[in-house]
């Protein structure tokens, strides 16, 4: 299966989740899309529910199914839970670290800024989204993408950063100073529905 390239807030709404966690997407149509979208609709089977706990946390992060699957894996020969494990895995990629560290607005946004050319880590450029960031790891802009003014207008609008990531302004670059607590991160995913549906499919 592909990546999804549709409207981001219609997912949203389908969902029923915030896939970019600021809660804008719901905030005027808080139901899903569709001429019976503000109507009944029939309760999800066992399968359903864990199928779509997984769909969530995949459009969240951007992943297509063969990168999500993979990563579900990788998870698994952690020590520790094997859901926490994953989150903590999908919030180390580089392109959801560039979101998080507010140089883009969304996740989609990072990933093209990473496939583009404008992202560093440690001073080196990387361009390959999926690249799994080690805490204290440096990430930065390229010296000819420091002006860049999607980028500008993204780094003014962030009103805070969550606790595990720091940001020098002044050198516009930041890192993740710890992997996260799985307190930290998204409460409205269920992570041991994916666990689930993954141990189905094996």
């Amino acid at each position: 299966m592909s990546r999804y390239t549709g409207p981001s807030w219609k997912q949203s709404r389908r969902l029923g989740i915030s896939l970019t966690e600021s809660g804008k997407e719901l905030q005027k149509r808080p139901f899903p899309p569709g001429q019976h979208g503000n109507g009944r609709r029939g309760s999800l089977s066992e399968y359903g529910l864990q199928l779509q706990e997984k769909q969530k946390l995949r459009f969240m992060y951007g992943l297509n199914e063969r990168q999500f699957a993979t990563l579900f894996k990788r998870a698994g020969k952690m020590e520790g839970k094997h859901g926490e494990n994953f989150m903590i895995l999908l919030e180390t990629r580089l392109d959801n670290l560039v979101y998080r560290l507010g140089f883009a607005s969304t996740r989609r946004q990072a990933r093209q800024l990473v496939n583009h050319g404008h992202i560093t880590v440690d001073g080196k450029r990387v361009d390959i989204p999926s690249y799994l960031v080690e805490p204290e790891q440096v990430i930065g802009l390229r010296e000819k993408s420091e002006n860049l003014a999607i980028v500008k207008d993204n780094l003014e609008g962030v009103v805070s950063r969550l606790e595990f990531i720091s940001y020098d302004e002044n050198a516009k670059e930041g890192k993740m100073t710890r992997l996260p607590e799985r307190s930290e991160l998204n409460a409205e995913i269920d992570e041991s529905l994916v666990v689930e549906y993954y141990n189905k499919l094996a």
